[in-house]
């Protein structure tokens, strides 16, 4: 019989099977990326030592976390980590599908000049 998959789930499982293999370090943290129901956030962390370099997300400034809100998040986050000398980075999109708010997050970010 046919069995109906849960999403969430199946977001849980690829998410753990992309962090198998994506690490951030100092040198090139790791740009995380968690999309809500009415929010996008993002942050880059150093795995290495555990600790979150800079964060964004569409909570600030009364923004709401639709394509616009992801692309200004994606701004936000390349400047805040061009500030602190870091412009490589490793994607980890969290399991997310690659479309709609999430790539326009990446791609905000490499407007922004960060490379991955």
């Amino acid at each position: 019989m046919y069995k109906k998959t849960n999403r969430a789930e199946a977001r849980v499982k690829k998410r753990a099977r992309i962090r198998g293999k994506v690490r951030g370090t100092a040198a090139m943290p790791r740009l995380a990326v968690y999309r809500s129901l009415n929010h996008v956030y993002a942050q880059a962390v150093d795995d290495v030592n555990g600790v979150t370099l800079a964060a964004a997300s569409s909570r600030e400034d009364a923004g709401r976390g639709n394509v616009a809100g992801a692309k200004k998040v994606g701004a936000t986050i390349a400047s805040r980590l061009r500030e602190n000398g870091i412009e490589k980075v490793v994607f980890d999109r969290g399991g997310f599908i690659y479309h709609g708010r999430v790539k326009a997050l990446a791609d905000a970010a490499r407007e922004g000049g960060l490379k991955f």
